[in-house]
């Protein structure tokens, strides 16, 4: 009941009729809780404090002005029985999601421990919430949800997806929201074409393609080399500083000699700089202290899938942390965040120096590094894009996992975070890093393996029915059984096969870097017969005559070794 005063004569009656009694102003009204629909606020600023409800029905009822003080406390007090939510068209409107007396109940069981404490760890740290996996962290989730009220047990996993999507901050997506936005249609993408991978570049041909002062020759096929194949482990600590940008490709061993000498005075210069901080000093240095105390914990947690996390006195463990610790002197803003020592450990067991693997390691973040940011702007982007290639390529399948509140992909989250980190085994992990920082054969390739992935797990989500939790459960355990050879024959089948397609989307061209000049789009007036390119893509295909490489199945073949595809795609361009 909401008594109000007007100077205004008309009478307003809503659906409930006003009521008179008790002296009560002919301006009073009642309405449920159940029956509001949005909530308006006055524009910030403007007068003084006003709300006008408006009910399903559309009934809009009279203003409330609060002439002392402004309408937070009224908010606050209908938010202990409904959800308000900012609508996305007009930031003063608040839209309403009732609870009923079940769903009340049970987000006051979620804010006793343990339950409100796993919520904050997922709000405060998603990273954490992930490694552990996410389909426990939903059951758990869906349990306090429930509560003890039988009737809630069938609760529909739209609320569940609801509440993931809020406790995520800066994740939530909806392309619809996005300026720009672009809506993707039903496209034939044509025939996919055959990819085979050949054998890892070994020492040999890496040494047959450096000249007489160590310059890497024809570096965009040495590239496209590692790209079809990897390196052989020998190789690595070489190669890799080159495919990071520690050590320029036009660069003599000379030069290198000099950088790493200077590279290795910086080093031990940033780590004297954290090493020489006082016990005294760092207790009034609340970041250094905090960020000490997260590497430290980080470090000593037991995982399997990083050589170095093998008990307190393995020497690994040292370098690990002396090399976070001083990368937070590197960069003190971003300083270290839950998920580095997944990025630098493959680093730190290939270089088997802490002054090397700092350096690759510190390029490799210049990649990551807005994965971990606060606000995690580069992680919200990289899930609406995967979105958006997933839709051209199966739209179908994006139906089904909206339907049942997966839309968001959620469940993609840890494969962006630590680029597949915890997914493939440890050796495999340093193939596909390998392949991926060759950055081809187009932008953002790394979103092109998720789709391969999720194409591969689609029949069984969807011939099982799977549901928002089963999903997250399914996707969680695929770690360490997904097969690297065949998800990136798949990947790259897939960036092939968009590149050949002459109406791609102007949202898909700008994810996978093509020039808007060389696509034809369905908007466009370019004759169809004009060619189809790729900034920064390799355009010829990779030819061996001794080796033997890997077809699309992970089966070896001895045959010869000419990549099988279409005569008409050679040069990536349209029939």
């Amino acid at each position: 009941m909401v008594n109000t005063v007007s100077s205004k004569k008309k009478p307003h009656t809503n659906g409930d009729a006003p009521s008179h009694r008790n002296g009560k102003s002919k301006w009073s009204f009642l309405f449920s809780l159940t029956d509001l629909k949005s909530i308006k606020q006055n524009k910030e600023g403007m007068g003084w404090s006003y709300l006008v409800f408006c009910l399903k029905d559309d009934v809009v009822l009279p203003a409330l002005h609060f002439h002392q003080g402004d309408s937070k406390l009224l908010i606050d007090c209908l938010e202990k029985y409904v959800v308000l939510c900012e609508s996305p068209q007009d930031k003063r409107t608040l839209l309403v999601n009732c609870q009923n007396k079940s769903l009340s109940q049970s987000f006051e069981n979620l804010l006793d421990e343990p339950a409100y404490g796993l919520i904050q760890k997922i709000k405060k740290d998603p990273y954490t919430a992930t490694m552990v996996g996410f389909s426990k962290v939903t059951n758990y989730i869906f349990d306090s949800l429930r509560g003890s009220d039988p009737s809630t047990h069938q609760r529909p996993p739209s609320e569940m997806a609801d509440f993931l999507s809020d406790a995520i901050p800066g994740l939530k997506i909806n392309q619809q929201e996005e300026p720009g936005f672009e809506v993707i249609t039903r496209i034939d993408l044509g025939e996919r074409p055959v990819v085979q991978r050949r054998e890892p570049v070994s020492l040999e041909e890496w040494t047959k393609n450096i000249d007489s002062e160590g310059r890497i020759l024809n570096v965009d096929n040495m590239k496209q080399m590692i790209f079809r194949g990897g390196l052989s482990h020998a190789l690595r600590k070489q190669a890799w500083k080159f495919l990071l940008g520690y050590f320029p490709w036009d660069s003599t061993k000379e030069e290198r000699t000099q950088l790493q000498k200077q590279k290795t005075d910086e080093y031990f210069r940033m780590k004297l700089q954290w090493k020489s901080v006082s016990e005294e000093q760092e207790k009034r240095n609340s970041r250094l202290r905090d960020y000490r105390s997260l590497i430290e914990k980080d470090v000593n947690r037991t995982d399997r899938t990083n050589k170095f996390y093998e008990g307190q006195d393995n020497p690994g463990l040292i370098l690990l942390h002396d090399i976070l610790m001083t990368y937070c002197m590197y960069d003190f803003d971003l300083g270290y965040v839950q998920g580095m020592s997944d990025l630098l450990s493959p680093l730190l067991y290939v270089m088997e120096n802490e002054v090397d693997a700092f350096w690759c390691f510190a390029s490799y973040m210049d990649q990551m590094h807005q994965n971990f940011e606060e606000q995690m702007q580069g992680m919200k982007t990289q899930l609406i894009q995967l979105s958006t290639l997933l839709r051209l390529l199966d739209s179908g399948f994006c139906s089904y996992l909206e339907s049942q509140d997966s839309g968001y992909l959620y469940f993609c989250f840890r494969w962006l975070l630590i680029r597949f980190k915890r997914e493939f085994s440890f050796l495999d992990i340093l193939r596909l890093w390998e392949v991926m920082w060759t950055e081809l054969p187009c932008k953002n390739f790394h979103l092109l393996l998720c789709c391969a992935i999720l194409e591969s797990e689609k029949q069984q989500i969807m011939e099982k029915h799977y549901g928002f939790n089963e999903i997250l459960k399914h996707i969680n355990e695929l770690s360490m059984k997904i097969d690297v050879e065949d998800v990136l024959c798949k990947a790259e089948a897939i960036s092939l096969q968009m590149v050949k397609c002459k109406e791609l989307p102007q949202a898909v061209c700008e994810i996978l870097g093509l020039q808007d000049s060389q696509v034809t789009t369905p908007d466009s007036d370019t004759c169809e017969d004009e060619n189809v390119g790729m900034t920064g893509c390799p355009t010829s295909t990779f030819q061996s005559d001794s080796l033997p490489v890997l077809a699309t199945s992970g089966a070896r073949d001895d045959s010869p070794t000419q990549i099988a595809m279409s005569p008409n795609v050679s040069r990536l361009t349209p029939a």
